[in-house]
């Protein structure tokens, strides 16, 4: 045979879409597995496309889950995360996806890896890449995990079953601590541009938060427009670079890996125009994001972009705080990505030892989309 077949389900979880492993299916060194994502993804592709695999040319849908037994008492499931790039041979293992965390206790339920009885379950997620707890609450019909609901999320057509997710203590999911520096803002030196102000967090997964305006946008622009300037891209890479050494995450800019940091323009509300033609009013939003993940202008925004920009937006004295300046609401801070916008709620309290994190919440949707087993190059 010239191909070889392993048991996968592909599933669509909030606006990114993977490719779902058993543990028992695969190797157990990620050396060994690295090769078989890139075969399923369809990665390395200099065409960008991932037309020979189950990837679709961008960061948010080209991704790995795998699921097995818990190794701590607290949790019901281990899910670890592997986001693959689409035009080089590397697969990425330090950061989650938030979004696809939302499919991963449906599916812990539907392979009956978790008992649950119809109603509300909970399932308690150990994600191993960050050592963090994610606790999943969603509805149980007929044995299985909820699909169909009035649940509709940006960047998703219809609609489907809600899904709340609590992360708990997200701050320092890579780094040492929430502010890596202790710092709210930092000054990066960016050669070709002089010192730029930068918040550096880490909630969920590290990012560097700069103000779109100090590098000449305005923060509305779609992700096409971004990727069509290359110096911008560029500019951007250094930037994310940058901040990455400073967050520990490298010890020289080249050092620091494609996936952690992301880097995000931030501005106030805007009357940005979404991906389907629609008008944002700025009235329904307190921030606006531009995030970049795996050298790409996110569609969306991540799940734990927006997640680690609420927890930004609740520390007095970072950028993400000063540019939601009508202030935001106690209980959810509204995002504006290209694609619409989503709530995410953020608790965030200062003590002795600087800014924490308490948790993030957000609410997803999930679907399976097929079953069975992908094929790779034997």
């Amino acid at each position: 045979m010239t191909q070889r077949f392993i048991p996968a389900a592909f599933i669509r979880g909030g606006s990114s879409k993977g490719v779902f492993f058993h543990a028992r299916d695969l190797p157990t060194a990620r050396a060994e597995i690295d090769p078989i994502l890139l075969g399923v993804l369809g990665s390395p592709d200099p065409y960008g496309r991932q037309l020979d695999g189950m990837g679709g040319g961008i960061s948010s849908l080209s991704k790995g889950v795998i699921i097995g037994p818990p190794t701590r008492p607290d949790a019901d499931v281990d899910y670890t995360f592997a986001q693959v790039s689409v035009d080089k041979p590397v697969v990425d293992w330090k950061g989650n996806c938030g979004n696809l965390s939302s499919a991963v206790g449906p599916f812990a339920v539907d392979e009956g890896l978790v008992a649950a009885a119809d109603g509300e379950a909970l399932v308690r997620i150990h994600q191993v890449n960050t050592k963090k707890l994610i606790h999943a609450r969603f509805s149980v019909r007929g044995g299985r995990a909820a699909v169909q609901g009035d649940c509709a999320i940006a960047g998703v057509a219809g609609t489907g079953a809600r899904i709340r997710l609590d992360f708990l203590a997200p701050g320092g999911s890579q780094c040492s601590a929430l502010l890596p520096t202790g710092h709210a803002v930092d000054i990066l030196e960016v050669p070709g541009l002089g010192r730029l102000r930068a918040s550096l967090v880490d909630a969920a997964n590290p990012a560097v938060f700069i103000a779109a305006a100090d590098v000449g946008l305005t923060g509305a622009e779609s992700p096409e427009a971004i990727e069509a300037r290359g110096d911008l891209m560029a500019l951007l890479d250094v930037i994310r670079r940058l901040g990455g050494v400073m967050m520990g995450l490298g010890a020289t800019p080249e050092a620091v890996g494609l996936a952690s940091p992301r880097v995000a323009l931030v501005a106030g509300p805007t009357a940005a125009t979404t991906l389907d033609g629609q008008l944002l009013d700025p009235a329904g939003h307190d921030v606006t994001i531009r995030m970049l993940s795996m050298e790409r202008a996110h569609r969306a925004v991540p799940m734990t972009g927006a997640m680690g920009l609420a927890v930004a937006c609740r520390i007095e004295g970072s950028i993400p705080h000063a540019l939601a300046t009508r202030g935001v609401r106690p209980e959810e801070i509204r995002v504006a990505h290209p694609s619409g916008t989503l709530s995410v709620g953020a608790e965030v309290r200062q003590d002795n030892h600087g800014w924490q994190a308490d948790s993030a919440v957000v609410f997803r949707t999930q679907r399976r989309l097929m079953q069975g087993a992908v094929a790779i190059p034997a």
